[in-house]
This record gives C-alpha cells, structure tokens and sequence, in this order.
C-alpha cells in the first residue's frame, strides 16, 4: 500500500513536476516474471524516479545505516524505507557480500525486480565508473535478464551537496535485456560487468572511467 501511495500520490507527482522524465524502452522490461535493471548512478534520487516509471514493483537493496540511525530523521529513514519495500544489506563486503548476493536472489526468485547501480556509488563527475560484478553474477547463477538503463538530469534535480530540488528534465533510456550464461571464472564475470558498463557509457555519451568511484567495497562486491 505505501509503495503505491509515495509512488502515485506523495512523492510521484512531485517527481514528475521537477524533471518533466523522458522516458523511452520500457517496453524491455517483462511484464512478469525476475529481471534486473542496471543503471548508472548521479544522484540520490535515481532510485526514486526508477521507481516511479517502471511499471512493475521495485525492491533496491538499500544501505544497513538507513535502517539503525538515531533520532528523528534515522527513525524516517528506517520507516521509509521499510514501508517502501527495501532490503537493508550490510555494505562492509566479505560474509556481508555473500549475504547481499542472497538477498537479491530471493527477489528474482520469487519473481521480481532488482534495481541495482552497479558502480556501488554515484558518480563524483558525471561520468560512468568501474562497475562492482554483483549485478553479473546474480544473473550469471538465475538467468535473469539485466536491462540495461541510463539516467541523465537528476544530478540537476538533486545536485550533490544540496537540499533542495530543482527543476531540470531527466531523461530515462532502457535498453534491450541482456542474458549472461553461468560462469565461475572470474575473469569472465569481470569482462562482463566491465562490457555492461561500457555499453552504460556509450548509450548516454558519456566517459567510462576504468577505476572504481570509491575506494570502499559497494554490494555484492567482487574483483
């Protein structure tokens, strides 16, 4: 019920007042059954307007932090968050990782969407970064499609560093899905990730940068 409420009444309009999103591919996502959307990451609010034009249910593996923080604004967060549908994940990698990786299996499993920005961070530039694998490798071990998608101009509604929002268009491309067979070299996971995010980059016209955003380990995380 509150997915649907932020969705279409509380934050939703909003959202569309402010960036005006162009959309264009939706029909690459399957109306059923597990898929996993890819997309590069500008601003704290990309997960907001993904949500918001993908017809289907959404589920982001969100940050533990979001779901412990004190006082008022931690207690909003944790509510926010837990009524909207995400899956808190601890983001300090090894078993953490291990546990993400299975927290976005039992989505597709029972037939949802996953939403992930596979760089683990948004970008410090504009440009496209490194891609963490955990995207690849959920797909690799449950043959669930990855739609690639990419985000322009939500660093314009939501600059880094400010509060407040802004007006500027966001534009939303989907592109056709990807399948990746299984595989247990890692060099062939990596080779994967690293082509998702080339593509990532090539569709938006932006640069790819061959190095990590951030230096610390993001979700499901694996050289």
């Amino acid at each position: 019920m509150w997915y649907a409420l932020f969705k279409y009444v509380l934050l939703g309009p909003l959202l569309r007042l402010l960036g005006r999103p162009d959309v264009t591919g939706l029909e690459h996502i399957p109306r059923t059954g597990p898929v996993i959307i890819a997309a590069n990451h500008l601003a704290m609010i990309d997960s907001l307007y993904l949500a918001l034009v993908v017809p289907r249910r959404v589920t982001f593996l969100a940050k533990q932090e979001y779901f412990t923080g004190k006082g008022v604004r931690g207690r909003f967060n944790r509510w926010f968050y837990s009524v909207s549908g995400q899956v808190p994940v601890d983001r300090t990698g090894g078993e953490a990782a291990a546990a993400a990786l299975a927290a976005a299996t039992r989505i597709l499993e029972d037939g949802g969407v996953w939403a992930i920005h596979p760089e683990g961070t948004r970008s410090p530039d504009g440009r496209i970064y490194r891609g963490r694998t955990g995207a690849v490798r959920v797909a690799m071990a449950t043959g669930a499609p990855v739609v690639p998608v990419t985000l322009s101009g939500t660093d314009r509604v939501n600059p880094r560093g400010s509060r407040l929002l802004r007006f500027a268009e966001v534009r939303i491309e989907f592109a056709a899905p990807r399948r990746y067979p299984p595989a247990e070299q890692r060099q062939t996971v990596r080779a994967a990730t690293d082509e998702l995010m080339r593509e990532l980059a090539a569709r938006s016209g932006r640069c790819y940068v061959d190095r990590y955003a951030a230096t610390f380990s993001g979700v499901i995380s694996r050289r």
